[in-house]
């Protein structure tokens, strides 16, 4: 078995994942380390278990407990889902939104000038604050149809760079990292010295996704809502 996630079988996860292919994904997964990604594949994991796709229930078993001993922000979230999809739990009181928890990240942390926005609860599209229309001006009030979604600044980004240095092995690469961190400019830095070990860039890549998304899910369940496939 793989221990790390390449471009090409991530590629062919979100392949997957969009697609709503539940065999695909359980093909892929069964050869995989499912750690790294637990929040990428835990929503089309739970819909492959519903659909009763052969290997799904041992994968959602797998992720469940991978996410008990993680305990990362928005991970008890996705196993309340994944214990409903295989009957051992309630079905959460969540509403269904088919929204995408990367985007919904980019307007939770992104730039506290410019960053927010709001989210359609009619189609699940996230509006950044700064792209507005003429539609959207005139039902801006509509309760029914939009979710306000304020920007919650980078101090989770800055967490999670400070959490990955602790991962790294080479003591001295983690004694750059943390050199790079310290001051204005962090973010900007860390990803200067990263980009000179495309190992550990592409580690962090998963690692942050994850934690963003973990935060987006906790979000929207703090706001009464769940992430589904769009249809």
């Amino acid at each position: 078995m793989k221990d790390t996630w390449s471009e090409e079988t991530l590629r062919q996860l979100r392949a997957a994942r969009h697609a709503g292919d539940g065999a695909a994904l359980v093909a892929l997964l069964s050869g995989q380390p499912l750690a790294g990604v637990l929040q990428q594949i835990g929503d089309a994991l739970g819909d492959a278990v519903t659909a009763r796709v052969p290997g799904a229930t041992d994968l959602a078993g797998r992720c469940i407990a991978a996410l008990g001993e993680r305990d990362w922000e928005g991970d008890v979230e996705l196993t309340r889902q994944l214990d409903a999809a295989l009957g051992c739990g309630p079905v959460p009181v969540l509403r269904p939104l088919s929204v995408d928890l990367e985007e919904l990240s980019g307007l939770l942390e992104g730039d506290p000038v410019f960053g927010g926005g709001r989210i359609d609860l009619t189609t699940g599209d996230c509006w950044p604050q700064q792209v507005d229309s003429d539609e959207r001006a005139e039902d801006v009030e509509d309760h029914e149809r939009w979710l306000p979604v304020w920007c919650e600044g980078s101090r989770d980004g800055y967490r999670d760079m400070e959490l990955f240095i602790a991962t790294v092995g080479d003591a001295d690469f983690a004694d750059r990292l943390e050199i790079a961190i310290a001051g204005r400019g962090a973010f900007r830095r860390f990803k200067d010295v990263l980009a000179r070990r495309e190992d550990e860039l592409h580690r962090f890549g998963l690692f942050a996704e994850e934690r963003q998304r973990g935060r987006a899910r906790a979000w929207l369940a703090g706001n009464g809502y769940r992430p589904v496939a769009r249809p």
